[in-house]
């Protein structure tokens, strides 16, 4: 796709907003499906500080042609509390990573990390149903992560996080439809099946690893959620332990099949109130 030629006043633009936001992979992946699908849009980063974005986002919102945000790490949780209305997942974890337009401009929020996460880790190998899983992380990630594995059917999820409030809250607020099979994790990974980061640890090179390799079993399987690097400290790590890994650019592309349909407009886009 040629930018200086497919670009005029009739784009509409879906901003894609992180901090930190220059190791997504996103933009130009996004764009060329949406043209694909025949749609004139762009997809563009935004830099936007926790501190700023109540104010970034009431100023964007004025701008029409806006018609979508995608959200990253860390404003999951908050563009949850600036949409106006939402899926019922979204609802159930109070988190989104896509918004769309309602037809009074105000937004709609989805979230399909955790439904993209599952794809990703069939299509490698990885299904999860009757497996016991490990998770670390219970931000925004790993709140819809979490929900998918119960949804897919694992025997039991621990549910690990370096913030006691943070996990003790998801805890609490998958308990209704758990069944049973929630715990409380830790960073030993031993006697699990599945080992997931959703944590932010492996984009830097000073960073931790999230849990202990050295009891990693062989025949577990290994998956993340960070993009940059494309294999981190952790599946290299599991990797050369015999482990089957699934990487964060594997799960986002699977999550960016979804977010194209819901930028897409069908007669499924329905939403919710």
């Amino acid at each position: 796709m040629n930018l200086t030629t497919s670009l005029n006043g009739a784009t509409s633009v879906i901003g894609i907003v992180g901090d930190p936001i220059a190791q997504v992979k996103s933009p130009a992946g996004m764009t060329a499906g949406l043209t694909a699908r025949g749609l004139n849009s762009i997809v563009v980063p935004f830099h936007v500080t926790p501190d700023n974005l109540t104010t970034f986002a009431t100023g964007v919102s004025l701008a029409k042609n806006l018609t979508g945000l995608i959200v990253t790490v860390p404003h999951k949780f908050a563009f949850y509390d600036l949409c106006a209305t939402s899926s019922a997942r979204s609802k159930l974890m109070r988190t989104v990573n896509v918004l769309r337009r309602n037809e009074d401009g105000s937004w709609y929020g989805d979230i399909f990390d955790g439904e993209g996460f599952v794809v990703s880790l069939i299509r490698g190998g990885g299904a999860p149903q009757g497996k016991r899983v490990l998770l670390v992380g219970a931000g925004g990630a790993g709140t819809a992560i979490a929900m998918a594995l119960l949804d897919a059917g694992v025997t039991e999820l621990a549910i690990h996080d370096g913030n006691a409030e943070r996990r003790n809250t998801l805890l609490t607020q998958l308990a209704p439809v758990a069944d049973g099979r929630l715990t409380q994790g830790s960073a030993d990974p031993s006697g699990f099946d599945i080992v997931v980061n959703a944590t932010p640890s492996g984009m830097r090179s000073s960073d931790p690893l999230p849990v202990d390799v050295s009891r990693l079993s062989p025949t577990a399987f290994a998956a993340d959620v960070i993009t940059a690097p494309m294999e981190t400290p952790f599946l290299q790590a599991a990797k050369s332990l015999g482990c089957g890994t699934r990487t964060g650019i594997q799960m986002f592309n699977s999550v960016c099949e979804l977010m194209l349909d819901f930028y897409t407009p069908s007669a499924s886009n329905t939403q919710a109130a």
